[in-house]
């Protein structure tokens, strides 16, 4: 019986430590891989990597896997996320697959996985762990041909989104694969472009890269102030995540930036939907209602959000954590969403006021709870056991949010790592303590972390 460690399958991807997913671990996910695709009929399959260490090693042993289930492989290279995303559909039928471990610390890598234009996660994801354990395998003599589609990427970009006028822009890539792109993609729009960390080095000197911590973006806050620069941009180590910063120097949160965004499609696109996962601010539906829009909440993971964005014909997606897609793209794509947002300002907004125009509630950041054993449990025993004494709703698609008249209280299971994830939003900090403590009731014996407002 072939042998791989079960906890490397999460919910989004396959992500763990590299001394779990080891190339003969990516060997055995590409022939599982290769299996599954033959079964759904497919014959092709792109196949990219960022700049970890550990990447090339288990690209290699990946394409190995695939080649010997009869797949044949088009061979990406260094890609961001969104570039193989890119390449499968317009190449491989949809099938695609990048080694990244996207934010996760320089010691870790995974493997993103898309079939038939469809992002594998959740059970589907099990389903190839299966495929192992049960050596449920094909054999073939696939091919493998390289396919260079940085070019082809870019010139769709630039066909379609063209920016009104010129615009400065700094750009942080942190060392991750987006440093090999970005910076001429937004040249090709006509940008002016200040490169900061875009060299991709998989130790990750300057900071580690995710964009989502705010003290990872200082430097990109001090250079977007010192040039003058019409809007600062940080992505994550594969591109599929974006922040900004304002001309003054302001920190725009993935769910004001969906605002923004929500904002600008529902002009275009009159009536128009928007989602947004559990995480995001519950000022959201307002705002979306007052411009003419219907939203929803959806679980978080880009797997659910492009699921969901497909069922429901949705103008754009976003998540707190800076994942964000577009009905015209289809694609959860920083990289294209930074471009979005330039649109934005070509067109004549001023990022500042836009922001300041935004309602705004006192939220907590992200708390973490550290939990021994499975999340997903701890949450159903607080599920089946809490109260919620002064809440309007509670609502379960993905953990509990907790929604009251003036905020919400958010407990779930993180899917990549063993914590409970926990979020408080509200009018006012008297309202943050109320809900605290109701929070800290259902948790208990678990102590609720400390936070600062």
């Amino acid at each position: 019986m072939a042998s791989i460690p079960a906890e490397i399958f999460k919910a989004y991807d396959v992500r763990a430590c590299t001394d779990l997913l080891t190339p003969d671990a990516a060997y055995l996910i590409g022939r599982a891989l290769g299996a599954e695709a033959r079964a759904q009929g497919q014959s092709r399959i792109v196949v990219g990597r960022d700049g970890r260490l550990s990447s090339p090693a288990l690209a290699a042993a990946l394409i190995r896997g695939l080649r010997a289930s009869g797949l044949d492989v088009l061979e990406l290279g260094l890609v961001a996320t969104p570039m193989m995303y890119f390449a499968a559909i317009r190449h491989a039928g949809g099938c695609g697959a990048v080694v990244t471990g996207s934010h996760s610390p320089a010691d870790y890598n995974g493997i993103k996985i898309m079939l038939a234009g469809v992002t594998i996660g959740d059970r589907k994801l099990k389903g190839l762990y299966e495929r192992i354990v049960g050596e449920d395998f094909v054999a073939g003599k696939g091919t493998v041909t390289p396919l260079e589609i940085d070019a082809e990427y870019r010139d769709e970009i630039v066909r379609t989104q063209a920016l009104a006028r010129p615009l400065k822009v700094v750009i942080d890539c942190g060392n991750g694969a987006p440093g090999a792109f970005a910076p001429a993609l937004y040249r090709a729009l006509g940008c002016e472009v200040i490169a900061l960390f875009c060299d991709v080095n998989g130790h990750f000197p300057n900071h580690h890269p995710d964009p989502q911590v705010e003290k990872n973006v200082a430097e990109l806050k001090r250079v977007v102030l010192d040039t003058g620069a019409d809007a600062g941009l940080a992505f994550d180590g594969d591109g599929d995540r974006v922040a900004a910063i304002t001309p003054a120097g302001h920190y725009i949160a993935g769910d004001k930036m969906l605002m923004l965004f929500a904002t600008a499609e529902l002009a275009k696109h009159p009536g128009g939907h928007v989602l947004c996962d559990v995480k995001s601010t519950g000022a959201l539906a307002s705002w979306v209602r007052e411009h003419g829009g219907t939203s929803e909440i959806i679980a978080t993971g880009h797997t659910h959000m492009k699921r969901r964005m497909k069922e429901t014909g949705a103008v754009v997606a976003g998540e707190l954590s800076g994942h964000f897609a577009f009905g015209a793209w289809g694609l959860d794509d920083g990289l294209f969403a930074g471009v979005k947002l330039l649109q934005m300002i070509a067109d004549g907004q001023n990022l500042d006021d836009a922001l300041s125009s935004l309602p705004t509630r006192l939220s907590t950041p992200e708390l973490q709870l550290p939990i021994a054993g499975d999340g997903h449990a701890a949450v159903a025993r607080i599920v089946a056991a809490a109260r919620f004494p002064s809440a309007l709703d509670v609502i379960s698609v993905d953990g509990l949010r907790i929604e009251y008249a003036d905020g919400f209280g958010l407990i779930r299971a993180s899917n990549t790592t063993p914590v409970l994830t926990l979020r408080i939003e509200a009018d006012n900090r008297e309202g943050v303590l109320r809900i605290r403590d109701e929070l800290a009731a259902a948790l208990a014996p678990l102590p609720f972390p400390d936070f600062t407002l």
